[in-house]
């Protein structure tokens, strides 16, 4: 599961007139913190709060003329401009792809890009070899859970208190987020799990999530 090259990724995801997707670079990590505080102050406690450490870019990330690393930042420009991110994670062993963040600045929010971006996903997961593709989204406001949506994900559930998140100033709690998937490869490659093996918890809602496959509610 190789990155694709940033001509690559640019080729398979085109975007608006005048955006233009960056490979990263150290001298991206400085500009692209500074631009996350003031695109997205809500990240800086919880599980994106990475992102607002050199560190992490260093160790964790892959930048361009270094070595590959399981996350991948891209910047998005707007003429030159640095105007957002999108970030997501491989995870070889299980041939995944974990959606991580999207963030634009707010006055390029009505662009369409994470939309893009999120579709895009899928035609980047193919061309990896990936199988599976998952993301979380925020409660908070619908926008990255109708994004995903209108990407074809499946909405499987909720995560109670993953997050933490700054709900009023200097007042932290933990968060419940949504969870969606996408499957990349035929139905004849799942092995469906047998309901007689699951709870009556566990079966019921199988069956609501899954309603649509046949032989569901047998």
């Amino acid at each position: 599961m190789k990155w694709p090259t940033i001509d690559r990724l640019r080729d398979m995801i085109p975007l608006p007139a005048g955006y233009a997707f960056v490979e990263m670079a150290r001298g991206d990590i400085a500009p692209l913190i500074a631009g996350l505080k003031a695109w997205h102050p809500e990240i800086s406690v919880g599980a994106s709060s990475c992102y607002l450490r050199e560190d992490f870019y260093l160790q964790r990330t892959a930048l361009r003329g270094g070595p590959d690393a399981d996350i991948l930042v891209v910047p998005i420009a707007f003429r030159g401009d640095m105007v957002g991110m999108w970030s997501f994670e491989r995870e070889i062993d299980s041939l995944a792809i974990y959606g991580r963040l999207i963030v634009l600045a707010p006055e390029h929010r009505g662009a369409g890009i994470a939309v893009l971006a999120m579709q895009g996903t899928e035609h980047i997961g193919r061309d990896m070899g990936a199988a599976f593709m998952y993301a979380l989204a925020t409660l908070q406001h619908p926008f990255a859970q109708r994004a995903l949506e209108h990407a074809g994900y499946r909405l499987l559930g909720l995560f109670p208190g993953y997050d933490r998140v700054e709900v009023s100033p200097g007042v932290v709690k933990r968060v419940y987020q949504a969870v969606y998937a996408k499957l990349l490869v035929p139905e004849s490659e799942i092995h469906w799990p047998d309901t007689r093996n699951m709870s009556p918890t566990a079966r019921a809602l199988y069956e609501l999530l899954f309603a649509d496959r046949p032989g569901a509610g047998a």
